[in-house]
């Protein structure tokens, strides 16, 4: 069931209005997630800022790809999951990458112990330890990286968890409900 309904610019607070209208001159249109959140102008503004700032991450693609949909695997947003799949196909993940992200893990060691952490920073970030740090950098992660992580866990955060609340289903899901 849908809580929380998207909003048209015109319907949209003064500052989200301003922000969608920017969008669609931009882009054409805004997902259903973005015309949702419209809602709150200062979590609009806050997702956008987020997710500009981390399409300049330094994180390979492919990587980031299988982090978030880790960690929607453990938020449970179908929504957000589809999308990264779909994200992560294009980035030239197999459907191997895809389910072993989906598990948590990857094939490749290195790989394996970040999305470990990623989890670990979504699940229990209070249980990270320096030691942990120290493994991760004995894996050849670098601070910049690690700190990305962190950032990324975050925007997924964000996005599922909002997902979730307002009742936004993935499309084919909601074209079938409809």
């Amino acid at each position: 069931m849908r809580n929380l309904a998207p909003l048209d610019p015109e319907d949209a607070p003064g500052k989200s209005r301003e922000l969608l209208d920017d969008l669609i001159g931009r882009h054409g249109s805004v997902g259903d997630m973005v015309a949702t959140m419209a809602h709150s102008p200062a979590l609009l503004q806050g997702y956008l800022d987020l997710s500009r700032a981390m399409k300049r991450a330094k994180l390979p693609r492919q990587l980031s790809e299988k982090l978030s949909i880790a960690a929607q695997g453990w938020i449970g947003c179908e929504t957000c999951m589809a999308a990264h799949t779909e994200a992560g196909r294009a980035a030239g993940l197999s459907e191997t990458d895809i389910a072993l992200a989906r598990d948590g893990t990857a094939t490749d060691r290195r790989e394996a112990a970040l999305v470990a952490f990623a989890l670990r920073v979504l699940a229990e970030p209070a249980s990270i330890t320096s030691d942990d740090v120290t493994e991760l950098r004995q894996h050849g992660w670098h601070d910049p990286v690690i700190a990305e992580v962190v950032g990324l866990v975050t925007l997924n955060l964000m996005t599922g968890a909002f997902n979730l609340v307002a009742g936004i289903k993935p499309a084919t899901e909601s074209a079938a409900a409809g």
